[in-house]
C-alpha cells in the first residue's frame, strides 16, 4: 500500500515528512529540506517551483506567485503574465512539485497525504486545501490543525505523565495558538486561537515600509512604486529579519535600485535589532492576546502549563522567545526544528491511519463557533441578523449537534438559511459559509408555522457537512447552495488535475519542454534572479554606452557571465563574476568615474579615513569577497 506522507502547505515554506521505523523524519531534496512554497513562469514560459521562482521573484515579480496560502478559500484568481489561476491550482502545483521530490527520494508512487493547516483556518479554506490536494493526485486522507501536528511530533514517545502545554505556531503568513494536553499518548486539543493574516510577511512589510521610507527621506524617491524594486526590498527586508535573529545589526545593500532622471540610486541602510523590533511589537502584542483567550477557552491559567513549544520560522526572532517567557513565566521549547515540527506531526498522524503501532491518539477540536441567522425576538418586535450558534467554538471533533427552528408565520413554505461560522452576536459579522434554501415545506399540525431541524456535522478534517429535515414531512428538504467560494466538483478537480498535468510539460527537464533531465539543476540560481550579477552586468553595459574601458574585453565578460549564470554552475559564476569585476574596477581606477565611486562606497566597508589608494584596493577585494561569500 501506497505510503501516507505528512505535508507541511505553509505560506512561505513547505515541507514532507514520512514516519520510518516509528521515528517522523522529513523528506530531503539534496540539502534543501524546506521548499519555498512559490510559483512562477519565465518570460519564456518555463515553469518555475520552489527556489528557482523564489529568486526570479524579485526581477519578474508580475509572473510569480508568493504566499497563496494567504487566499486559500477565498473566490478570486491570480495572474502570472498572461496567465490566470485560482489559489488551489497554485497551491496544487506545489503540492505536485512535493508529491515528484517525495516519490523520487522514497523510490515509490505516493497517493496518499496529510495535509495541515492554520487551526483558525475557515471552512472555506478547508475545502480549498483539500481540492488543492486531490488536484496534485494525492487522497488527502486527513486535514489537520498545524499547532495540533507540532503536539504530535513533540509528545510522540513522551512520558506518560499527564501535560498541559501551549502550541505557539508563527510562521511566514499565519498565527495559531493551542493549549493541548498530553496524556499517555493522547493528545487533545482544549482550545485554539489566532490570526490567518499574521506572520512573516507582515514583519517584512514593516521593515520595506522602513526602508523605503528612509531611502525616500535620502534621495528623493519612493522605490514602493516601483514593482521590481520594491520585490528586491522584499527579499532584501526578509534578508535582514533573518540576519538580526543572529546578530545586532544588518546591513541592508541594493545597488542600482533605482534609476531617476538617469541617475542610478543605490540603497545602503544599517538596521539595528531594536530598530526591527520597535516596528513589530505591536503585532507581537496581539499575538499574546490570542494566547491569553486560548488559555480562557481551556479554563486555565499559564501558570497550570507544563511547556510552551515554538513552532514556525518566525519564532526565531529573539522578541518573540523573549515575550513568550515574559508573558508564561516558561522557557519556550524548541528542541525540534521550528521549520519542521509541523510536518513531522502530520507525518506521525498518517502513520496512525495508516495502522502503525505509534502510541498516539488525536482528538482535536473546531476552532470557530458555527450557527445560522435567525430572527429574535424582544420585548415584542422582531431583532434580525441574529446569531445562533449550533456548534461552540473548542467542542471536540468530529460531533454533530441539530437545532430546531421555526418559520415566522403559519403558510410559509420556504425558509432562507444563512452559515455562518465566528463569534459575533451578530451573524453578518461573521464569516459567511454558504445560503441554504429549503422549499415546499409542511406544517405539523394546520395552524402553525412550519419547523425544520437544521444539523451540523463536523468531520476530523475541520470541514461541515450541513443537512436539515422538514418536520412537517419528515423528509430532507430540497436546497441550493450558494457558497461565498464555490466548491469543486469531482470532475472540476479531474479537469484542474489535467490542466495542471499539461503545465508540467513546461518544467526545466521536461522531455517535452526541450530539455534532458540530468542537466537540470533544482537549485541553480537563475541570472536574472541574482540581484549581485544583475548589478554587475548592468554596470558593464553601462559601461560600454559611455565607452569607458575596452568594449570587446566588456562584452566577452558579459557574455561569459550570461552563460555561466543560464548554466547553474556556481563555480563559474563566481569565476566571471570576478573577470568582469576586475575589468570595472581597473575603468574605475583609470577614469575614476562617478558612477562607479558611489558603487565603491556602498561595497566599501573599511574606514573612511584611509588614503584613496588603500580604499580603492580595499572596495576591489571586498567586492570579490562579498561575491563569493554570497555563492557559498
Amino acid at each position: 500500500m501506497s505510503p501516507i506522507i505528512g505535508i507541511d502547505l505553509g505560506t512561505t515554506y513547505s515541507a514532507t515528512a514520512l514516519v520510518r521505523n516509528g521515528v517522523p523524519q522529513v523528506i530531503a531534496q539534496g540539502d534543501e529540506r524546506i521548499m519555498p512554497s512559490v510559483v512562477g513562469f519565465t518570460p519564456e514560459g518555463t515553469l518555475l517551483i520552489g527556489t528557482p521562482a523564489r529568486n526570479q521573484y524579485i526581477v519578474y515579480p508580475e509572473l510569480t506567485v508568493k504566499s497563496i496560502k494567504r487566499q486559500m478559500g477565498q473566490d478570486t484568481k491570480v495572474t502570472m503574465g498572461e496567465r490566470s489561476h485560482t489559489p488551489q491550482e497554485v497551491s496544487a502545483i506545489i503540492l505536485r512539485e512535493l508529491k515528484r521530490r517525495a516519490e523520487e527520494q522514497l523510490g515509490t508512487a505516493v497517493e496518499r497525504a496529510v495535509i495541515t493547516v492554520p487551526a483558525y483556518f475557515s471552512d472555506a479554506a478547508r475545502q480549498a486545501t483539500r481540492e488543492a490536494g486531490e488536484i496534485a493526485g494525492f487522497t488527502v486522507e486527513r486535514i489537520i490543525n498545524e499547532p495540533t501536528a507540532a503536539a504530535l511530533a513533540y509528545g510522540l514517545g513522551q512520558s506518560s505523565e499527564r501535560q498541559m502545554i501551549a502550541v505557539y505556531d508563527l510562521g511566514g503568513g499565519t498565527f495559531d495558538v493551542s493549549i493541548i494536553e498530553l496524556d499517555a499518548g493522547i493528545v487533545e486539543v482544549r482550545a485554539s486561537h489566532g490570526n490567518t493574516q499574521l506572520g512573516g510577511d507582515d514583519f517584512d512589510d514593516r521593515l520595506v515600509d522602513f526602508l523605503a521610507e528612509r531611502f525616500r527621506d535620502e534621495q528623493g524617491v519612493d522605490p514602493r512604486e516601483d514593482r521590481r524594486a520594491l520585490a528586491r526590498l522584499v527579499r532584501a527586508a526578509e534578508e535582514a529579519k533573518i540576519a538580526l535573529s543572529s546578530n545586532p545589526f544588518a546591513r541592508v545593500r541594493e545597488e542600482y535600485l533605482v534609476t531617476h532622471e538617469g541617475k542610478p540610486m543605490h540603497l545602503d541602510i544599517e538596521v539595528s535589532r531594536i530598530e526591527f523590533e520597535g516596528l513589530i511589537s505591536d503585532l507581537l502584542e496581539g499575538t499574546l492576546d490570542s494566547l491569553d483567550a486560548a488559555l480562557q477557552d481551556a479554563e486555565i491559567s499559564a501558570d497550570d502549563l507544563s511547556r510552551v513549544l515554538l513552532v514556525g520560522g518566525s519564532t526565531r526572532i529573539p522578541l518573540v522567545w523573549q515575550m513568550v517567557r515574559d508573558h508564561t513565566g516558561i522557557d519556550p521549547d524548541t528542541t525540534i526544528n521550528p521549520d519542521e515540527a509541523v510536518a513531522l506531526g502530520a507525518a506521525v498522524q498518517g502513520a496512525i491511519i495508516a495502522g502503525e503501532p505509534l502510541d498516539a491518539i488525536l482528538v482535536d477540536v473546531t476552532p470557530h463557533s458555527l450557527g445560522i441567522q435567525v430572527v429574535e425576538f424582544e420585548f415584542g418586535r422582531q431583532v434580525p441578523d441574529r446569531y445562533s450558534v449550533i456548534i461552540q467554538r473548542n467542542t471536540t471533533i468530529p460531533t454533530s449537534r441539530s437545532e430546531v427552528y421555526s418559520a415566522l408565520y403559519p403558510g410559509q413554505d420556504t425558509i432562507a438559511v444563512k452559515v455562518f461560522q465566528g463569534e459575533h452576536p451578530v451573524a453578518s459579522k461573521n464569516t459567511l459559509l454558504g445560503d441554504f434554501l429549503f422549499e415546499d415545506l409542511k406544517p405539523e399540525a394546520p395552524g402553525i408555522p412550519p419547523r425544520i431541524t437544521v444539523q451540523f456535522d463536523f468531520d476530523v478534517n475541520g470541514i461541515l457537512h450541513v443537512s436539515a429535515t422538514d418536520r412537517g414531512s419528515g423528509k430532507v428538504a430540497n436546497k441550493t447552495v450558494k457558497a461565498a467560494r464555490a466548491h469543486l466538483s469531482p470532475a472540476d478537480i479531474h479537469n484542474t488535475r489535467s490542466s495542471l498535468e499539461e503545465l508540467e510539460a513546461l518544467l526545466p527537464g521536461s522531455s517535452q519542454n526541450g530539455h534532458d533531465n540530468g542537466d537540470w539543476d533544482e537549485d541553480a540560481v537563475i541570472i536574472e534572479a541574482d540581484t549581485e550579477v544583475e548589478a554587475l552586468l548592468s554596470k558593464a553595459r553601462r559601461a560600454i554606452e559611455r565607452n569607458q574601458g575596452d568594449p570587446l574585453e566588456l562584452q566577452a565578460a558579459i557574455k561569459a557571465l550570461e552563460e555561466a549564470a543560464q548554466s547553474g554552475d556556481e563555480e563559474a559564476i563566481e569565476d566571471s563574476a570576478e573577470e568582469l569585476l576586475d575589468l570595472l574596477y581597473d575603468i574605475e581606477d583609470d577614469e575614476d568615474d562617478e558612477d562607479f565611486g558611489e558603487v565603491e562606497d556602498i561595497e566599501d566597508d573599511e574606514d573612511d579615513e584611509d588614503d584613496e589608494d588603500d580604499e580603492d584596493d580595499e572596495s576591489s577585494e571586498n567586492g570579490k569577497n562579498s561575491k563569493n561569500g554570497e555563492n557559498r
